[in-house]
């Protein structure tokens, strides 16, 4: 793939009626929200990955803009969800770490009547999210009570492929409120619901978020046979071994067992596709495609460093592709650096809301961008992990970060070196300290931390 770096991207659009043969886009276009679980940064064909095959995500690529140096909100699934249910960094609704089921039964994402979904809704949009939620477990905290219309999915950060059960054997699958079951493999499911309601929905604007488990542990290929044992917990099981995976089980998962599972996901995207294609939707519809976090041990991050649950690039940055016929560029490559809250900026302002309507945020509108009806923009971002288990903070600002890892501070040219191999603290002493202050006072104005 030909890379155009962002700065080049008003000179293959200078507008949007060029862009789109005509006429600027529909003042509310329909908007397809994908995201993957704990994906790699490069697990996919836009990305370099050779040993998977995601044609969908491809063709994606070369219909749309590719960033990047997009970024995640958060290190894991609870956080990252949050900031985009809100548009804002996720540690001012108290998010700092994945909800655990076992011990944060009571808590989850506080309902303000402005979250995403809720402001699309009172614009008219019918509202959908298909997959996981991770947002709290209680029907107060559920997706319907932030404005979800419809709901299919789970509530916890992973649930068994087959059996839609949470570790400790809970079943884990529901339809709105009501608990359902379903003999699909839990990625099939989840698209056929998505194709469903797009059908449903098709008359009028409408916003579906397709949320993924694959490929999050457990790392259940697609099409297992019934009696294979380590495809299904049993009911009563009491302890969560069969879902956390790790290298040094007896019987390890594999890169293979994972290429499928990311494979499967990809046939999905593709029959999302379809279903906006067979209904004349493709050109005026929002189609993006992201992941939550960086992946784990079975992922592919190259170039970055680093995993999931860390603020490395590993850890935060992501692959973001955006489609829109009707206003974007096809087959271009933005450097411009983003986050997961753009898009819930980004979702609002190309829905209409009027500014008056639209909840605080902390993120930008970036299809401008995309479009090149905007110049780049510089970003300033902060991450941070305050948990028991893991203290680290991290700032970009240019193509600098700053990462403090357990009170050490490190700076890094992530243009040169996005594998943060070297540290460049001791050669630019004022610049870190300008960076530390710049981390002090967000942590300041943020919020409380969460212990997590």
């Amino acid at each position: 793939m030909r890379f155009f770096p962002a700065t080049l991207l008003p000179a293959l659009c200078l507008t949007a009626a060029a862009c789109s043969g005509g006429d600027a886009g529909p003042a509310t276009p329909s908007i397809v929200l994908i995201m993957t679980d704990d994906m790699g940064y490069g697990d996919i064909g836009p990305y370099g990955v050779a040993d998977i095959r995601t044609p969908h995500l491809d063709r994606l690529a070369r219909e749309g803009v590719r960033l990047t140096d997009a970024y995640a909100n958060g290190a894991n699934c609870s956080p990252t969800r949050a900031g985009l249910i809100t548009g804002r960094y996720q540690q001012r609704a108290g998010f700092e770490a994945p909800l655990d089921p076992a011990h944060d039964h009571a808590r989850g994402l506080p309902v303000t009547g402005m979250s995403l979904p809720a402001v699309l809704k009172g614009q008219g949009y019918a509202t959908g999210l298909v997959g996981k939620w991770h947002l709290g477990f209680q029907q107060r905290f559920g997706p319907n009570a932030h404005g979800f219309d419809y709901f299919f999915g789970v509530l916890a950060g992973a649930v068994d492929f087959y059996s839609h059960r949470r570790g400790d054997g809970t079943p884990d699958l529901y339809e709105n409120t009501t608990p359902v079951t379903s003999p699909r493999y839990l990625t099939d499911a989840i698209t056929e619901r998505s194709v469903a309601f797009i059908e449903q929905h098709a008359g009028a604007p409408f916003f579906l978020t397709v949320s993924y488990t694959a490929p999050h542990w457990p790392f259940q290929p697609p099409d297992r046979r019934p009696s294979d044992p380590s495809a299904v917990p049993s009911p009563n099981q009491t302890s969560d071994f069969r879902l956390r995976q790790w290298p040094d089980d007896p019987v390890p998962a594999t890169r293979e067992d994972y290429a499928r599972m990311v494979e499967r996901a990809d046939e999905g995207v593709g029959r999302i596709l379809a279903a906006l294609e067979a209904r004349g939707l493709a050109r005026d519809t929002i189609v993006i495609f992201t992941n939550d976090n960086g992946g784990e041990w079975l992922s592919r991050n190259d170039p970055l460093s680093h995993y999931k649950s860390t603020l490395w690039e590993g850890g935060i940055r992501v692959p973001l592709i955006v489609r829109w016929p009707e206003r974007l560029p096809a087959g271009a490559t933005s450097g411009q650096v983003a986050v997961t809250m753009d898009l819930t900026a980004s979702i609002i302002a190309a829905a209409g809301v009027p500014v008056e309507k639209r909840p605080p945020l902390d993120g930008v509108d970036i299809l401008p961008l995309l479009a090149g009806e905007a110049p780049p923009m510089d970003r300033r971002l902060f991450w941070r992990i305050a948990t028991p288990r893991l203290q680290q903070k991290a700032v970009r600002d240019g193509d600098w970060k700053l990462l403090v890892d357990e009170g050490r501070s490190r700076l890094f040219d992530l243009r040169a070196d996005p594998g943060e191999h070297q540290d460049l603290a001791a050669e630019h002493p004022d610049l870190v300290r300008t960076l530390e202050l710049a981390l002090e006072n967000w942590e300041r104005e943020i919020a409380p931390r969460n212990q997590g």
